[in-house]
């Protein structure tokens, strides 16, 4: 059996201000597509015979309703949606998926696959998967490579050692899995010329096949340390609304190191496999104009774009038209709070205006105008000096938590469905053109009952606005203030 592992937790700080912490790169659609990344990655692996339907997802606290939300979307039910309390790479996190995936079958292979990549042949995929099960069942810890297309170095590379030659029935070409001679990080443009000439390189997808037992075997000998605390961490774990949380005492004493450095590099039965399939992982903006359509100039849009003699570059506009006059290779990104503009070939550099807007605590590293919460979303329609508009949307049969706000007051105007209002000792209902008042410091809830989503209209007012003027007493969504 082939469990697949994906590992939704990333940030994607290079693709701000589309992606933000809380609400990254996997978790949105690109190029007007309906489906997100992460839904891309699911639905690969679901058309597989070869790979079990339902995949072990790991991915952090913050981001466990939007993964549960896309998986019923798509009508996928995960085999188990683990939280990780704090984040310390991907050893400890395919540490933690190991030993989960053993309470399932007995010894499976696990296929270890980011949420957020392009494939453009699915079926090149699944002949590279077939393979890799193979070599994985002899033993091998398996990887997945890419022939380079361009001298990125934005990627880690692959040397191919000695090739692999087993006869494979199912496989016309068995001849595309070889020894791993070595891993190189990101290199310098040089070199990554070098590695394209020479033939003898892949990209490195981050994509795994090995036995479970083979993993724990690898781990207790390189990096006992994640070894023992990421499996006592599972040990000691507990479901809560659906999801697995693994105790973070004990998670948070792994090292943080990726799976090549812990294991893959040190290990003497590490195998590769040449992915024959366009490949991306989505990381940059230079990459989205590299794989996306574009015009006579060489120019990629994304919505509503209107270019005069720009040449090589990427527009994005989410809401607002962009106009462009007389420039070339350049990135520009809009979004309701944000504008990105900087040079094209530059933008892997952009995580570093990313971190330094989040040392500044500016709100728009973290979050869109529009937030996502368990029970629905909300979009700030404006604000100012002591008060904020906000456009509240709560989904059928959800309900916000009781709560309290010592600086602000709220009014609630109905624009859609109807809610049930709890206001201190009070409980009372509001339909459409109808509205409530809390005053600041009257404990207060809201509720949908109804079988659509409900819409709302909040006005906030007092001395102080800010999301951490809250005091929660309930909470399905173990959200309570300590």
């Amino acid at each position: 059996m082939i469990i697949p592992i994906i590992l939704a937790g990333g940030s994607g700080k290079r693709l701000w201000p589309l992606s933000r912490a809380n609400f990254p790169k996997q978790i949105i659609p690109f190029d007007n597509k309906k489906k997100t990344l992460f839904q891309d990655t699911v639905l690969r692996l679901k058309k597989s015979e070869r790979i079990n339907s339902a995949p072990i997802v790991l991915c952090n606290n913050s981001q466990r309703f939007f993964i549960q939300e896309q998986l019923e979307a798509i009508n996928v039910c995960a085999e188990s949606i683990i939280l990780e309390p704090c984040s310390k790479n991907t050893a400890p996190a395919i540490a933690t998926a190991a030993h989960k995936a053993f309470q399932i079958a007995e010894d499976p292979i696990l296929l270890i696959i980011p949420s957020d990549h392009y494939i453009q042949n699915i079926n090149a995929f699944y002949e590279a998967i077939a393979i890799g099960e193979f070599y994985a069942d002899a033993g091998y810890m398996t990887t997945l490579g890419s022939i380079p297309s361009n001298p990125a170095t934005s990627f880690g590379y692959i040397k191919k050692g000695e090739a692999l030659f087993n006869h494979i029935p199912f496989i016309k070409d068995s001849g595309q899995a070889a020894l791993i001679s070595s891993f190189i990080e990101k290199p310098d443009s040089a070199s990554a010329k070098k590695y394209i000439k020479s033939g003898n390189y892949l990209w490195n997808l981050g994509i795994f096949m090995f036995k479970a037992s083979i993993i724990k075997e690898e781990l207790n000998k390189f990096v006992p340390q994640i070894y023992y605390f990421a499996f006592k961490a599972v040990e000691k774990g507990y479901y809560d609304l659906g999801f697995f949380r693994i105790d973070k005492d004990l998670y948070s004493q792994c090292p943080n190191i990726s799976i090549d450095y812990a294991v893959m590099e040190k290990t003497d039965k590490g195998a590769v496999v040449t992915l024959d399939s366009v490949w991306n992982d989505i990381g940059t903006w230079d990459n989205m104009w590299r794989f996306a359509k574009k015009d006579e100039n060489g120019n990629a849009t994304n919505g509503d774009a209107l270019l005069m003699d720009v040449k090589k570059s990427y527009i994005h506009s989410t809401r607002r038209l962009i106009a462009a006059y007389g420039v070339e290779d350049i990135i520009a990104v809009e979004t309701s709070d944000a504008v990105l503009i900087a040079k094209r070939g530059a933008s892997d550099n952009i995580k570093n205006i990313v971190d330094r807007m989040g040392a500044l605590k500016r709100e728009e590293t973290f979050f869109h105008k529009k937030v996502y919460r368990p029970w629905g979303m909300y979009e700030i329609i404006d604000s100012g000096e002591k008060f904020l508009v906000k456009k509240i949307v709560v989904n059928p049969n959800f309900a916000l938590s009781l709560q309290q706000h010592n600086h602000r007051a709220e009014h609630w105007v109905i624009v859609k469905g109807e809610a049930i209002v709890t206001r201190g000792e009070e409980e009372f209902s509001i339909k459409e053109n109808e509205s409530a008042y809390i005053p600041a410091r009257v404990i207060h809830s809201l509720k949908n009952l109804q079988k659509t989503p409900l819409e709302i209209i909040e006005i906030q007012s007092g001395e102080y606005i800010g999301e951490d003027d809250i005091i929660r007493f309930e909470d399905k969504y173990g959200r309570i203030t300590k």
